[in-house]
Parts: C-alpha cells; sequence; structure tokens
C-alpha cells in the first residue's frame, strides 16, 4: 500500500482530468471531491472513480469544459443546467445563489440538471450545512432496482443525504446512503475481488436471492427495507429526474462505461435556514448528547474521520499517476 497525502491525491487527480481533457476549474472541483472520499474513508467515491472519469473525458460521454447554466427561476427555487458535465462544478455554481435564496425567504431549492454521477451525496449536502442551512438531497442513478416481487429494473440506488450545521461552521450530523440494502460500488468491488456477497444484497435475474456478484449485476439491487425503501426511491427518483427534466433511471446507461450517451442525471437539494427556530443549536446539542449516552451510540456522522496521508493500493495509485502524465 501506498501512503498519500490528500494534497496530493487532490493535486494528481486535477492532472489527469485535465489531461484527459476537462478545463481547469472542472478538474479542480472533481478532484475536490475525490479528496473528501478518500479522507474519510469513502473509497468507492473516491481515487476508484478516476480512471472512469478520465475514459469518458477523452470519448466525450462528460463534457469536462462546459460553463454550467445557473438560473432562479423563483425567488426560492434555483436551476443549474450543468450541460452533462460533472455534478460537481454545477453544484459550485448554484450554491451561493441557493444559499442567498434560502437566507432570504427561509427555504429554497436547488436542482441540478443534466448531470454527470455525482457519486457521494453527502459531499453536497455537508456543503450545505457548513454554509448554516439544514441540507437535504436525492439523487437518481442507473437502473439496477427492481419493484419488490419483481426482476424489471426501473430505478437506481437513488441515494438520500442529510446534513445538520452544528453553528460553528461544522456538521451535527449527516448520513448519506443509497436507497437500497447495499451501493452498488460494494458490489462492484467485490466483483473485482472474486468475493461473493451476502445473501439480502440482490437478487439474480430470475428474481432469486444470489451471493454472486456477477448474478447480482445481471439481477437486480434490493430495496433498504423492502416497500419502505422501494418508497423512498421512487420518491429520489421523482425529485431527481421527472422535477429536474433529466433522465429517468430506467434510460440511464452503466455508469462508469467508457462511452456512449451522457449519464443526464438529476439532483435535488432542499436548503432550511435553521435561525427561524427559537433554539436549534441547543435542542440539536441535547439530541447528540442523548443519542450518545450509551457506549457505543451516537448520531450519524458523529465520528467520521478525516485522515491525512490515507492508504491507497498501489496499483490504484500507479494507474492515477500514469494518467497524470
Amino acid at each position: 500500500m501506498a501512503i498519500i497525502s490528500l494534497t496530493d491525491i487532490e493535486a494528481t487527480t486535477a492532472r489527469a482530468l485535465q489531461a484527459a481533457g476537462a478545463d481547469a476549474f472542472q478538474a479542480a472541483e472533481v478532484a475536490r471531491a475525490v479528496r473528501e472520499a478518500e479522507a474519510t474513508g469513502n473509497r468507492i467515491c473516491g481515487l476508484y472513480y478516476v480512471e472512469s472519469y478520465c475514459a469518458q473525458l477523452r470519448s466525450g460521454r462528460v463534457n469536462g469544459t462546459v460553463i454550467p447554466t445557473v438560473t432562479a427561476i423563483r425567488r426560492s427555487a434555483v436551476e443549474v443546467d450543468a450541460g452533462f458535465g460533472f455534478a460537481q462544478p454545477a453544484f459550485a455554481y448554484g450554491l451561493p445563489v441557493a444559499l442567498d435564496a434560502a437566507r432570504q425567504g427561509g427555504v429554497a431549492s436547488l436542482a441540478v440538471a443534466h448531470a454527470h454521477t455525482c457519486t457521494s451525496l453527502g459531499y453536497f449536502t455537508g456543503q450545505i450545512a457548513r454554509a448554516g442551512m439544514i441540507g437535504i438531497g436525492f439523487a437518481n442513478a442507473s437502473p439496477i432496482v427492481a419493484a419488490p416481487g419483481g426482476k424489471t429494473r426501473v430505478i437506481g440506488t437513488n441515494p438520500i443525504a442529510f446534513s445538520v450545521p452544528d453553528g460553528q461552521g461544522g456538521l451535527a450530523m449527516q448520513f448519506d446512503q443509497s436507497t437500497t440494502t447495499v451501493a452498488l460500488g460494494k458490489i462492484t468491488m467485490a466483483k473485482a475481488a472474486g468475493d461473493s456477497i451476502p445473501e439480502g444484497w440482490a437478487v439474480d435475474a430470475q428474481g432469486r436471492a444470489t451471493t454472486d456478484p456477477d448474478e447480482a449485476l445481471r439481477g437486480s439491487l434490493v430495496s433498504m427495507g423492502g416497500y419502505k425503501g422501494w418508497g423512498f426511491g421512487l420518491m429520489a427518483e421523482i425529485l431527481a429526474s421527472a422535477l429536474t427534466g433529466s433522465m429517468p433511471s430506467r434510460d440511464v446507461k452503466p455508469l462508469k462505461a467508457p462511452d456512449g450517451a451522457p449519464h443526464d442525471l438529476g439532483q435535488y437539494y432542499l436548503l432550511i435556514d435553521p435561525s427561524t427556530a427559537r433554539d436549534f443549536h441547543g435542542q440539536m446539542q441535547a439530541l447528540a448528547e442523548a443519542a450518545a449516552a450509551d457506549d457505543g451510540a451516537r448520531m450519524p456522522g458523529q465520528l467520521q474521520r478525516h485522515d491525512d496521508p490515507v492508504e491507497v493500493a498501489d496499483s490504484l495509485w500507479s494507474q492515477i499517476e500514469a494518467l497524470a502524465g
């Protein structure tokens, strides 16, 4: 294993993306997200994705030079057209406008349309919370989930994220989870490692439970909690796809395919100003203390680590360095 600093991870990722055709701003925003993913141990959304990003930049599946267009369609409704570019720079363009709208009206929405995969949704809601707002986010993805009892893929893993500010520029709590029992990346990583998967993660193409990642990728992931998770996945689909005018999950091609049609995914965020409440941060502190009353118990995200440097597989780091030239 190589021991790599976050500064080197961010800089090398940015060089790799620029070498593949991204402009400096797009590359910098994506590299910043990769850095955060590696720091928090979210490897599926970090360097693991860089080779795919570069291949898709070269093929034109993602536009690395587009300038996102921001529109305030109403006083409290902000929309960003990512132009089939990366989600990270599109969000960066829209966030200041949406924050201003939330400060003025108490609540605002930020819709990101026609974007590449956002990978870690909590990365975005976390930025909202660090700016002092409660952030709720929804995204859609390529189809890998059938309705409970069915076998036809209808929606993606469709994550939901929720981040709460602590009043001091940090996070009081955060969760970021797919609406399936497990994220798709866990299946693909198990396949790459030659490992089996636990029963209950997926079903095969005939709708039967499987522990084979190959069969799972040909079949369907299982919604968390059955019909309950299915409902949350549909909610994310409606907000992130139908409400933004982006492509429905059922028509999105595999996210890591090197070429083909753009992802055309959507993300939808709600920004809520907690300063309208009488003692919001006091109540959050009391809730956190109650949640942590027992050994090993905590609020979601309360013990999230930020490592620097981090361990990176030698083969992966060699690949990133080669992509960076």
